[in-house]
């Protein structure tokens, strides 16, 4: 790329976020990272170093302080925004519904629909006055959204709202050149999926071992919609493992 493109992805210090944020460099785009945990987060900011050019900004996606000074020291830094993934995201334990806290319903919608919520609104300032105007903004859903696993109420609640925001994003966007998508991911194997390799429970109650794919599938699906150009927009995209138990009945 000739000019100056930069983007924002949240929870990139592991798995999807950081695959993505290190397709993005590589695709030629100024990446700003960000995550709770700093030694993890200049851990991938140090391998993006050695694509292209990258910036760590440690923040807590539940704070919305953090927020703020995030999106102003990309301002300072850089002047613009032009892709803004919303991938940082957290799930409860899988206990049944009545058991579970209101802090851990509250913790989930602050760090997958809030955090989301407020990054969205910063996009959009920076986005609607910059030149040229407009931009991005890439949501990480689920298949949870519409095919819930047991006993996770609080993710797959928070992953049906981003769908609506979603859909607002692309609708409230189209004024000031902003286009809105959504990813949703089945199955990408990370840390957060090791356990699919010792069977995980299944909606009539047994345990099953579940195909995972490579997450460079993501990555690659993420920097094909960030590499659109403004006049087109991949509303929604589903990658999942091909075997993955979810098209069908059980």
């Amino acid at each position: 790329m000739s000019e100056l493109k930069v983007a924002l992805v949240t929870g990139a210090s592991a798995g999807i976020g950081k695959a993505c944020a290190l397709a993005l460099i590589k695709a030629g785009f100024t990446v700003v990272l960000t995550a709770r945990r700093k030694d993890k987060l200049d851990e991938a900011a140090a391998e993006g170093s050695k694509l292209g050019t990258c910036l760590a900004v440690p923040a807590d996606m539940t704070d919305p302080a953090a927020i703020d000074a995030l999106f102003a020291r990309i301002v300072k830094e850089y002047g613009r925004l032009d892709v803004l993934f919303n991938n940082a995201g957290v799930g409860t334990p899988p206990v049944p519904l009545e058991e579970l806290t209101l802090a851990q319903w509250q913790a989930t919608v602050a760090t997958n629909l809030t955090a989301p919520f407020l990054c969205t609104q910063h996009a959009f300032r920076i986005m609607k006055d910059q030149t040229p105007r407009g931009g991005r903004i890439i949501n990480n859903g689920s298949i949870s959204a519409y095919a819930p696993r047991p006993f996770s109420a609080p993710y797959t609640s928070t992953k049906h709202a981003i769908t609506g925001l979603t859909r607002s994003i692309a609708l409230d966007g189209r004024a000031y050149d902003i286009a809105g998508g959504q990813i949703d991911i089945g199955n990408a194997a990370t840390e957060m999926t090791k356990p699919m390799a010792a069977g995980i429970r299944q909606p009539r109650g047994d345990v099953m071992v579940e195909p995972t794919m490579d997450v460079q599938n993501v990555a690659d699906a993420v920097v094909f919609m960030a590499t659109r150009p403004l006049d087109a927009n991949v509303l929604f995209m589903n990658v999942m493992a091909t075997k993955m138990p979810f098209v069908g009945r059980g």
